[in-house]
């Protein structure tokens, strides 16, 4: 469940401040002085590294998961 959070977050943050629906913000008409901040480019930023790092959180994780994972048993044959 861990990873799925991560790995939801860190997409959402990586691509939701570079679209058009970033302005479009219900908070930002009820503080109109951090709209300079919301809408500058290195917030935006700033959010898509944490983002990033997310993402990097949730493979991390996964590798993590597959390497304590118990390994099936193959098909060996002895002669």
């Amino acid at each position: 469940m861990f990873i799925v959070f991560c790995l939801e977050i860190g997409l959402f943050l990586l691509i939701y401040p570079w679209t058009d629906f970033w302005g479009d913000n219900l908070f930002l008409s009820m503080a109109p002085r951090w709209t300079a901040l919301w809408l500058n480019g290195y917030f935006r930023g700033v959010l898509s590294g944490l983002g990033v790092l997310n993402v990097y959180i949730a493979f991390s994780e996964i590798l993590r998961l597959r390497r304590f994972a118990v390994p099936t048993p193959s098909h060996t044959h002895t002669v």
